[in-house]
């Protein structure tokens, strides 16, 4: 399981014109999926992602997790966390997880990240989303489980 996060000011989802999911000051986590993985990538993904300590404290360090600041989580499915564009023009996305398997994954995810106490917001699985954010710092963190 990849995941690419990054810390923002507000982010949201739409999906036909239509806001699907929008998060104020927290995280907004783009999550692929491989052949391989299962609940225990997710769980570790969830658990990572919400000990995750990237907001200031008043010495400007990096030591608040969501937790500490009230912060939200925005997720979007991102097959493409998983292409391999090494050889030609074209990339290959053949360790991609099939959307059988990576749907109920990211679902899980979500669901771990909940029962955390974290407000969640998704995207929608295999729709063609649009996705808008403010970066803040930039801060942008690359998982892989």
């Amino acid at each position: 399981m990849r995941a690419v996060i990054q810390r923002v000011s507000r982010a949201e989802v739409s999906v036909d014109g239509n806001v699907v999911g929008a998060i104020g000051r927290g995280y907004l986590v783009f999550v692929g999926v491989t052949h391989t993985d299962g609940r225990e990538q997710a769980e570790w993904m969830a658990n990572k992602i919400a000990g995750l300590r990237l907001f200031a404290d008043e010495q400007g360090l990096t030591n608040r997790s969501l937790a500490d600041v009230g912060g939200s989580v925005l997720v979007v499915s991102q097959f493409t966390l998983y292409a391999d564009a090494r050889k030609g023009r074209r990339p290959s996305f053949t360790a991609a997880a099939p959307p059988e398997q990576a749907e109920p994954l990211i679902d899980y995810l979500v669901a771990c990240l909940r029962n955390q106490g974290l407000p969640v917001a998704t995207g929608i699985f295999r729709a063609e989303m649009q996705v808008s954010l403010v970066n803040d710092g930039p801060v942008t963190i690359w998982l892989e489980r």
